[in-house]
């Protein structure tokens, strides 16, 4: 592991290591946003109509121009103009690929992230479903207990019936004639 670095840390772009001795991780971070501003450079319509332009005022300046002042000859194919293009072409691509490589490194964390954050939506979900289970469940053993209007009310007539009975029956007994005996 790398001095400086945590490598635990899903935040942590976690690129290849340097063939050359390993700098700092700041100089590192530099030249990769120079690659990637590079190549983001590159991939605009700005910078292909500057090329255009260039390579067209290259090519009429060394065709129209007198012999003494032109500085790429027309008749060998512009050879100088060739050359810049293909360094410029032989330095594009892998300034193109050293920001791709970075966006994936990015792209691999931000991966990592949304995968962890599923993770705790799904614990958080599961959590809240069973909590809504045990609610209904209380609500339900509640609701069997409560005793509601109508309930009570069947309640109340039924212990006035018995009463009323009760009643009738202790007056029977008080107009009942009293034994022969007693």
């Amino acid at each position: 592991m790398m001095a400086g670095r945590d490598m635990s840390r899903p935040d942590v772009v976690r690129g290849r290591t340097p063939m050359l001795a390993p700098s700092t991780t700041r100089d590192r971070d530099r030249f990769g946003r120079a690659t990637e501003w590079i190549a983001r450079a590159m991939g605009t319509p700005a910078f292909l109509i500057g090329l255009t332009l260039f390579v067209l005022l290259w090519m009429v300046w060394n065709s129209v121009t007198p012999e003494g002042l032109r500085f790429d000859s027309a008749d060998l194919g512009f050879t100088a103009l060739t050359l810049a293009l293909s360094l410029q072409a032989s330095y594009a691509a892998p300034l193109i690929l050293l920001a791709q490589n970075r966006q994936d490194d990015r792209d691999r964390v931000q991966i990592e992230q949304d995968r962890q954050r599923a993770e705790r939506n799904l614990a958080d979900t599961e959590y809240l479903a069973r909590e809504i289970v045990a609610l209904r469940l209380a609500l339900d053993d509640i609701e069997d207990r409560v005793v509601n209007r109508e309930v009570l009310r069947e309640e109340l007539k039924a212990m006035l019936e018995q009463l009323d009975s009760r009643d009738a029956r202790r007056r029977d007994d008080a107009d009942a004639p009293a034994p022969e005996g007693s």
